[in-house]
């Protein structure tokens, strides 16, 4: 079984991806045709999974929420410290590292070889549908909604979170055609060509 190996090439992108998702916190929330608020931080979140690919990406999130952990302001809104982790997004934070993981591994699923249909299923499933799944239970259990009016609420973030998937797998697609070095290692834990660039299929 490969073992996941980390060189200072990785530990910058690992820092690089960290610092995208906290910078596209930091115009905050805004509207969707002037009524729903999203955020981009999840964009930030899928594009991690699809270049880095499953560790690499989650290695980026777990560096990012530690550093939120300690007090940095770096989500949403200027939100940071330990009281987040309790809260009513609490679930969809947990959903990043998982959901991450999960982007990648479908992403990648193919070695080097990306297909747009494959990145568009795996930045989707990862993306939307992991992150709800963990960021939804937690969330109805804090605010003490029901769990199925607590999903009906989230409802009116789909149409956001789809926009997202279509501009993380454009932008996925189109940098593995313009720079392929970008997806180094993404493809495994390690990898007996670790400099192999990603091709499109």
């Amino acid at each position: 079984m490969s073992r996941l190996r980390i060189d200072a090439t990785d530990i910058a992108r690992i820092a690089v991806f960290a610092a995208i998702v906290a910078a596209l916190g930091l115009p905050g929330a805004f509207s969707v045709l002037g009524a729903v608020p999203i955020t981009a931080q999840t964009l930030g979140v899928m594009l991690a999974g699809a270049i880095l690919g499953p560790w690499r990406g989650m290695l980026s999130m777990l560096v990012l929420l530690a550093l939120v952990a300690i007090g940095l302001p770096l989500l949403s809104g200027g939100r940071g410290g330990i009281g987040v982790f309790v809260g009513p997004s609490a679930g969809y934070l947990l959903g990043w590292i998982v959901g991450v993981f999960v982007i990648g591994l479908i992403v990648h699923a193919g070695g080097n070889r990306l297909r747009w249909w494959r990145t568009a299923l795996g930045v989707f499933a990862g993306g939307i549908g992991v992150i709800y799944a963990f960021g939804i239970p937690v969330q109805s259990l804090v605010t003490r909604l029901p769990l199925g009016e607590t999903a009906l609420q989230s409802l009116v973030f789909v149409p956001g979170d789809l926009v997202k998937v279509v501009l993380a797998t454009v932008i996925t697609m189109t940098l593995a055609r313009a720079y392929p070095r970008a997806f180094r290692n993404a493809a495994g834990a390690g990898s007996t060509r670790p400099g192999e660039p990603a091709r499109i299929g």
